[in-house]
């Protein structure tokens, strides 16, 4: 009785042959980067001290053929609080889903905000969206965060201790928290905006 070939024997033998078909080697490439894109992202959630608050829940309707169906809908905000952060909004059927959904959903719309040795932002900033205005100002060491609404979760889950800043617009929380996120992403350090211009520091400051 012949002892036979294991799957992953056959497998490791298509990928040392140089006289592989050109098919068999692009399967075995695809496989080998989906284990390493799972293994990435793993190891970013792990390493990662995530936290989530959720902004808001609400129960919304939407009328269908035999009548109204109702669902839940999770405004959450997730961050680690060592300059990065996310708003997500997820709807189900359950309030635990909505906020389940609302975790992956900010997870995936991530927002690296640069910091300041003083947990601060570098400079101004405004954020529009919708009908929701949000202005951003870097504040002195012991100010705290001066801010009120979706707009103050944003901010202290992305580690920001330091800064000023006001709602001059609607107060959907939603979109102030989308404002607040525009605002934070147009951030730059003087050193990449020197970069870009292609600048030196003095130049910037002078």
């Amino acid at each position: 009785m012949t002892d036979t070939p294991t799957k992953q024997e056959i497998q490791s033998k298509n990928d040392n042959v140089p006289g592989a078909t050109p098919v068999e080697q692009k399967k075995n490439n695809r496989n080998d980067r989906k284990r390493s894109r799972r293994g990435d992202s793993r190891n970013l959630e792990r390493d990662s001290d995530w936290q989530e608050r959720v902004v808001q829940i609400r129960r919304v309707s939407k009328t269908v053929k035999g009548g109204k169906k109702m669902s839940f809908r999770a405004i959450v905000v997730v961050g680690n609080e060592k300059g990065q952060v996310g708003v997500g909004v997820g709807k189900a059927g359950d309030v635990i889903g909505a906020v389940r959904k609302g975790v992956s959903d900010g997870k995936k719309n991530l927002v690296r905000v640069p910091l300041t040795p003083n947990n601060s932002i570098p400079t101004l900033s405004k954020g529009r969206d919708g009908a929701a205005n949000v202005l951003i100002r870097p504040a002195a060491p012991g100010t705290g965060v001066i801010a009120g609404g979706s707009i103050r979760t944003v901010l202290e889950l992305a580690g920001i201790k330091n800064v000023l800043a006001k709602r001059l617009g609607s107060k959907t929380p939603l979109n102030n928290a989308r404002a607040a996120m525009l605002a934070l992403s147009q951030l730059r350090t003087h050193k990449s905006a020197s970069r870009e211009r292609g600048i030196s520091l003095e130049q910037l400051y002078s």
